[in-house]
């Protein structure tokens, strides 16, 4: 008698804790939808809680209820950005890194892959390097790495205070995660894929405090031939 009982105990509390989470879900995907359509940010350590303790979850509920899973990784980057933001801003440059991803090099790229990631040589083929000269003369540590796995290594052989990054939402995200106790900002790729991808410079220029005012026509880029000194200037 006394099992049944433990067991029916054990049900309502597995049911109320299921409908508690449920709720958790989609109050955070309520908030999580009027920050990005509205800018407006509520309870940002609740957003950042669900989207960090249930990701996998929260992206399989946000799919099941017709919402595409990627709004998980939006939220998650949206949120980081405007909580670091004031402290990052107010980092200097020298103790700032930025990281881009190498899908952003033009496919004819030349740069050797060392430890750090690729040692680009401002070949003017791509944005990387516009993006790179403009950080690198603010006093910015540039890293071009071709996965996730790379940041490791940056952790392990560089102090740093604050981190620049571009990459798709979802490895955004989970590098604004691992990278949680740094003051991070990132900007999103408007166009991800493994090679021709696009960024929003003017976006990353605003990050690197290079402009105040974002333009409403960004400039994006993608993999090309083309000079971009010439293009951004």
């Amino acid at each position: 008698m006394a099992f049944m009982e433990f067991y029916q105990i054990f049900g309502q509390i597995v049911f109320i804790l299921a409908i508690v989470l449920l709720t958790l879900l989609s109050v955070t995907l309520i908030l999580g939808k009027l920050l990005l359509k509205e800018d407006k940010l509520v309870f940002p350590r609740l957003l950042l809680f669900t989207v960090d303790m249930f990701y996998g979850i929260f992206k399989k509920f946000s799919e099941n209820v017709g919402v595409d899973g990627k709004i998980v990784d939006q939220i998650g980057v949206e949120v980081r950005n405007n909580v670091n933001e004031k402290v990052y801003k107010h980092t200097k440059p020298q103790d700032k890194i930025v990281v881009l991803p190498h899908c952003l090099r033009s496919t004819e790229c030349e740069a050797n892959l060392e430890t750090s990631g690729l040692v680009c040589n401002n070949c003017n083929r791509c944005v990387i390097g516009v993006i790179k000269t403009k950080a690198e003369e603010k006093g910015f540590k540039v890293f071009i790495i071709p996965g996730s796995t790379f940041l490791k290594k940056i952790l392990e052989k560089n102090d740093f205070k604050a981190v620049l990054g571009v990459a798709c939402y979802q490895d955004l995200n989970l590098s604004m995660m691992k990278l949680s106790k740094f003051s991070c900002q990132g900007v999103p790729l408007l166009k991800d894929g493994c090679i021709n991808t696009k960024v929003d410079v003017k976006a990353v220029f605003e990050k690197l405090g290079e402009i105040q005012n974002q333009d409403p026509n960004p400039i994006s880029s993608s993999c090309s031939n083309e000079s971009y000194n010439q293009k951004t200037m």
